[in-house]
């Protein structure tokens, strides 16, 4: 055998398409993967008016609660630890002794939160935790006071009735420095 004919035979990987499968298989990675994305706080918005109507609200309608940088909660101008808050807030909305310094109300109260600039995200979150865990009490409660069901069990329109009887209205103002 001549040495031409023994180059010849050589096994050889022939690599100039596995650029080409590695592309398209970076490619479908990227495509196919999903990443994980924090969603954050859902809150309804309100419209945007150029000229907002003028509103005024009773204080004994608006349950005040302030966080300030080293996160001590002042509600309705007294101290709380952030765990007495959701029984605070139920107390406030529902009115069971129609006190007269709590709102007159469920359809007429109003939670209104205001952090300062200090206030810790975990903070925040815990007490805006709360006030969301006060109405769904409520909710689960007045469904089965009414029903005998869970919240969640009803029908949509029940849901809508309880919600327009209690309706959640958080009015969060711009952090400051307390």
């Amino acid at each position: 055998m001549s040495r031409s004919n023994r180059h010849r035979f050589q096994n050889e990987v022939n690599a100039g398409s596995m650029a080409d499968i590695a592309f398209l298989l970076l490619i479908f990675f990227l495509v196919t993967t999903q990443i994980d994305t924090d969603k954050g706080i859902f809150v309804k918005l309100p419209y945007w008016e150029a000229n907002p109507p003028k509103t005024d609200i009773p204080s004994r309608n608006v349950f005040s609660i302030k966080v300030n940088g080293e996160n001590e909660l002042l509600v309705e101008g007294k101290a709380t630890k952030i765990d007495d808050l959701t029984r605070e807030i139920k107390d406030f909305i529902m009115n069971p002794f129609m006190d007269h310094h709590l709102a007159s109300a469920p359809n007429k109260a109003v939670v209104a939160l205001q952090n300062d600039r200090g206030t810790s995200y975990q903070t925040y979150v815990g007490v805006y935790n709360e006030i969301k865990r006060a109405y769904a009490e409520l909710w689960e409660e007045e469904a089965n006071r009414r029903y005998g069901k869970s919240f969640l069990d009803l029908p949509k329109l029940a849901q809508l009735e309880i919600r327009a009887a209690i309706p959640s209205v958080i009015s969060e103002s711009e952090p400051t420095d307390f």
